[in-house]
């Protein structure tokens, strides 16, 4: 399966790629366990049983959340996604474009503060890559 060890050469990945892997593979297990206790307890007429479940749903998804913080305090991709997304009540869909400033100007939207130091180091080339996609002109300069 995808998610089951790395897809390249252990030792070719610096140690904040296999940190960010062991991260999303944690996420992926909360959000997992989330679904898994959750069933559970729509599907128990126990109501004493429901209330574990419930009570145990709630811890996984505690710790989902403190993974995703320690992944966008690690990454600057993820960081500058969540800043865009998360905590405002703009409709899902048309953030993007207000981000981009294709409708409207602006999101409305105060961005999250942050507590913890973001690294771009997550692999080698993150620094590299564009903030955008934008060409820009293609006028060549005298």
């Amino acid at each position: 399966m995808s998610h089951e060890g790395y897809h390249e050469q252990g030792d070719l990945l610096p140690e904040p790629t296999k940190d960010l892997h062991r991260a999303l593979l944690s996420l992926m297990e909360e959000l997992e366990a989330v679904d898994w206790y959750q069933q559970r307890a729509d599907a128990t007429k126990d109501e004493a049983l429901k209330a574990v479940m419930l009570h145990n749903r709630n811890e996984e998804v505690e710790h989902a959340m403190m993974t995703l913080e320690w992944i966008r305090r690690h990454d600057a991709k993820f960081n500058e996604t969540a800043r865009t997304y998360l905590f405002t009540e703009k409709p899902i869909t048309e953030i993007e474009d207000a981000a981009d400033g294709t409708e409207g100007a602006g999101t409305g939207k105060t961005p999250a503060k942050s507590s913890g130091k973001v690294s771009t180091q997550t692999s080698a080339n993150a620094s590299a890559q564009p903030a955008s996609l934008h060409i820009g002109s293609l006028r060549s300069t005298p």
